[in-house]
């Protein structure tokens, strides 16, 4: 069997995991089906007619059973970190691959991805039930490898990768307690290597594959360590703050809040949870099975670019959140205010320009409630953009409009129209930064 011959199907392709994973499939020339949810523009592009969008959780798309039907390996990257559907995504959607690749007739191999650490020790729902995923990957007939990597660095950041990051940019520290966990770290280079020795070794007839690997660097490092790596690759500035315990346990708190709109914060308790536990493994079984040398940090900090183009994410990644907050709390009060407190005012102002009291009423009143509608778009992660378009419209049919109206609004002390503009502005960046993938 040769490399073409070879079918894999590489679920969550969209993820920062499994994205770099079918990269580097396509690079040694292996035909794969990436699958995901949704594809960026980019991804779409580089994968071609590999890419299939796909709900995939649960499995119930016939191109994607078919796939999985065809295939000689699955690698299972789907996950989510918390939302109330870990038992679905984690444990029930495995148990259906499963059955799935146990009723083909032909052999296959699952490569699934899970996360580091003991049983013990788990926590979350999120770490509970890729645990058990891990049991009944293990308990089943077919050839599987279970990865467990480490904190993933990647030429990418997203999620928690993108956080360390961002802190790194900053004169901010995480507190002593939680920056001196152990945090060993995996360069996302060794998990494809990985993922492709195996697809090699199953071409050459190995099938009997049967393993739980720490996939990442023999080095004992700290979050305090890798943040300080990031900070000394992209120049940051040194610590001087160190944040408060409480503080990151109220955002926390806020962010799942938040994530109900339909956001992704980097830091809910979960995730928060997570870093308190730390990452610590073995890589010794995945080195003595593969071959493989892993990076150390120090080895994998000098392969990432160090760009202007770095250093403007780390710093506009925080910043973007409160960008959001400050133009919905803009638009939002904006509108109540005019609606209430100052309805008299807003409605004077009209009727001064000769416009009858029922229409000048009926104009704050529409004009009021659009302001408040484009804050509530912008706060729903899936309308932002929708939200930030109709604003920048608004505003400019408002500057226009008062030009005509009441152009003397242009030169008062307080500069409320001249204002209009950088909001205008603040609209636009958001626009620009929108994107996480």
């Amino acid at each position: 069997m040769s490399n073409n011959d070879l079918r894999i199907v590489v679920l969550g392709a969209s993820g920062l995991i499994a994205n770099t994973v079918a990269h580097a499939l396509l690079d040694q020339g292996f035909f794969f089906t990436a699958v995901a949810r949704q594809f960026s523009a980019a991804q779409k592009s580089r994968f071609g007619d590999c890419a299939l969008q796909s709900e995939i959780v649960p499995l119930h798309d016939q191109r994607l059973l078919v796939a999985i039907d065809q295939a000689d390996i699955v690698l299972n990257c789907v996950g989510v970190l918390q939302g109330g559907n870990e038992h679905a995504v984690h444990l029930e959607f495995v148990q259906e691959i499963l059955a799935r690749m146990t009723n083909t007739g032909k052999p296959q191999l699952l490569v699934h991805v899970s996360i580091p650490g003991e049983e013990e020790t788990d926590a979350t729902s999120f770490s509970k039930t890729k645990r058990l995923a891990e049991e009944v990957i293990r308990n089943s007939s077919i050839p599987n490898v279970i990865l467990r990597p480490g904190f993933v660095i990647a030429q990418d950041a997203y999620g928690g990768s993108a956080l360390v990051r961002s802190i790194a940019s900053l004169p901010i520290g995480l507190p002593d307690e939680m920056a001196a966990r152990p945090f060993q770290v995996t360069d996302i280079h060794d998990i494809s290597k990985t993922v492709c020795m195996l697809a090699q070794k199953w071409t050459q007839g190995q099938r009997d594959w049967r393993g739980t690997w720490d996939v990442m660097a023999k080095e004992e490092t700290d979050l305090r360590i890798v943040i300080s790596g990031f900070r000394n690759r992209f120049g940051g500035p040194s610590q001087r703050l160190c944040i408060p315990n409480w503080s990151l346990s109220i955002g926390a708190r806020l962010a799942d809040w938040v994530a109900q709109l339909g956001w992704r914060p980097p830091i809910r308790s979960t995730a928060l949870a997570e870093l308190r536990r730390g990452v610590v493994g073995n890589p010794g079984p995945w080195i003595d099975a593969t071959g493989i040398e892993p990076r150390d940090l120090s080895e994998i900090m000098k392969a990432l670019p160090s760009t202007v183009q770095e250093a403007w994410f780390a710093r506009l990644y925080l910043l973007k959140s409160v960008i959001v907050v400050v133009l919905c709390i803009f638009w939002i009060l904006s509108g109540l205010i005019a609606l209430f407190p100052a309805y008299d005012l807003a409605t004077g102002i009209l009727t001064d320009r000769g416009l009858p009291v029922w229409l000048a009423a009926a104009i704050t009143i529409i004009s009021s409630l659009m302001d408040i509608t484009i804050g509530m778009l912008i706060a729903w992660r899936r309308t932002i953009r929708v939200g930030l378009y109709l604003g920048i419209g608004v505003s400019i049919f408002y500057m226009i409009g008062a030009a005509i109206l009441t152009p003397e609004m242009w030169i008062e002390p307080l500069g409320a129209l001249v204002k209009t503009g950088p909001a205008i502005i603040l609209m636009l960046v958001a626009l620009a930064i929108d994107k996480d993938r």
